[in-house]
């Protein structure tokens, strides 16, 4: 097919942000350097900028999106294919991929119905009393075990109860389906700064304070200190996403009736629903008691394995209903992670964005909080909370010393600031997980994410200069 005048003006209309993101880049490529910047560093940050201007625009794909950020790595920062290929199947992409297979193999058994009808059962068939009992359920068991872990659990029973309420959730009620999706990946996300077992972020900070001299945290210190904002957060966040999507169904009573038929259709459960049970148990025990060994990624395969090997789940429902398009998204945004860490150009970032705010006296007290928090904000929405914690978590701790603020203080600021990845899909492996159930767009992350931030910064501001101060923090 020729491409005339008008063909090209029409094509470039229709892919105008990808015009725009390479645009951005060029521009951002031919720039002088920062000084204190590695070319290098300006490369990563010139593929950070562009590959997020394509996550929130879709201007393709955004499994086209994380294959971009592999070819980037080579072209511009030399790294060898073999090398970057390394860093897209960590550990923790591993675990993403092993968690959404252990999502499939939960739907298989059908436990998911069991599951959604004892919530169901508690909370009642009002939508409001359902996020609110989703939201809870997921924030409680999210604090001890591990956000990722929870999303995978609970992402089986979302999807249960939207199938049930229409045969077409996608075109019927999207609103509902969006409301109980980000039940799950925000209440996991709130509960992680809960406790030092919620994430790893937290237990980076704990190190940074014993390396630097500062304190010995310990378990219960931490959750004195920082589970209060978990059940605080749990009603402002279900107020803000009743207000944010408005669900076409308050009542699920319908779909309360149906699912208790189910279940009692199929009777008791069957010996290969315990097993399953029992197989999901003993992966959540090895997810909290040898992942730091092996790591949660071979836990989670090794649950896979037993599933498959068993016959609980085929290889083809795998296949099937796995998205593999997010699996390679998390893969990327590790991946470029790393790059940002090891080119400098995530310190460069942090350096530079507190040196622009000391004038406005974010150099001490309040201020110092809140330029702290929102910097975290920005940079963990762009890579991993425990990578934004490893890079900003020094610099932030010789802030304080400096100005004479609480190292504990502004170190607690820092990880719990990055758990407020409400931006971006691969902000959190919870949003991923949830993401990959189909029911959600890219702008609805943005559409709840400011309200989110902004509940949670006014929270951890009252809490730093209020809370903490009577624990002499």
């Amino acid at each position: 097919m020729r491409l005339g005048p008008r063909e090209i003006t029409r094509l470039v209309v229709e892919r105008k942000w990808l015009v725009v993101g390479f645009i951005v880049g060029a521009i951002l490529l031919v720039l002088p350097t920062p000084l204190g910047l590695t070319r290098q560093g300006m490369a990563v940050l010139t593929i950070t900028v562009v590959s997020t201007l394509f996550f929130i625009t879709e201007a393709v794909p955004l499994p086209t999106v994380a294959l971009m950020i592999a070819v980037f790595q080579v072209l511009l920062l030399g790294v060898s294919s073999r090398e970057v290929a390394r860093s897209f199947m960590s550990d923790s992409v591993f675990f993403i991929m092993g968690s959404l297979m252990l999502a499939v193999a939960i739907v298989k058994q059908n436990l998911d119905r069991r599951i959604a009808l004892f919530i169901l059962n508690l909370t009642g068939p009002k939508i409001s009393r359902i996020v609110f009992g989703v939201v809870t359920v997921s924030a409680i068991i999210a604090s001890f075990i591990g956000e990722h872990t929870v999303a995978a659990m609970m992402l089986p029973v979302g999807i249960t109860l939207v199938r049930l309420t229409s045969d077409k959730p996608r075109e019927n009620i999207p609103g509902l389906a969006a409301l109980l999706m980000f039940s799950i990946a925000y209440g996991c996300s709130i509960a992680g700064i809960g406790t030092p077992s919620g994430g790893a972020r937290n237990a980076i900070m704990m190190g940074y304070w014993s390396e630097f001299g500062i304190a010995q945290i310990g378990y219960l210190d931490w959750m004195i200190y920082c589970y209060p904002m978990v059940l605080i957060q749990i009603p402002f966040l279900v107020a803000i996403l009743l207000f944010t999507f408005r669900p076409e169904i308050r009542d699920l009573t319908p779909a309360l009736t149906t699912l208790r038929a189910q279940v009692e259709e199929e009777g008791p459960m069957s010996g290969q629903a315990w097993l399953a049970i029992v197989l999901f148990a003993l992966t959540l025990v090895g997810w909290i008691t040898i992942s730091g060994r092996i790591g949660m990624g071979t836990v989670a395969l090794i649950g896979v394995c037993f599933y498959l090997s068993l016959g609980l789940v085929k290889w083809e429902d795998i296949s099937t209903n796995v998205n593999w398009g997010v699996v390679l998204l998390y893969g990327a945004a590790i991946s470029l992670g790393v790059q940002m860490k090891d080119s400098g150009a995530a310190e460069w970032v942090a350096k530079t964005f507190l040196d622009l705010l000391a004038p406005l006296g974010a150099g001490h007290g309040i201020g110092l909080v809140a330029a702290v928090s929102v910097l975290t904000t920005l940079m963990t929405n762009a890579m991993s909370n425990g990578a934004t914690v490893a890079v900003l978590g020094p610099i932030t701790l010789k802030m304080a010393q400096q100005s004479g603020d609480s190292p504990i203080a502004i170190g607690l600021v820092t990880a719990v600031s990055s758990a407020f990845a409400y931006f971006t899909v691969v902000g959190t492996p919870a949003c991923t997980i949830v993401y990959a159930s189909g029911y959600l767009k890219t702008t609805d992350f943005l559409r709840v994410g400011w309200r989110m931030f902004l509940a949670s910064f006014i929270l951890i501001l009252l809490v730093s200069q209020v809370y903490w101060r009577l624990f002499h923090v």
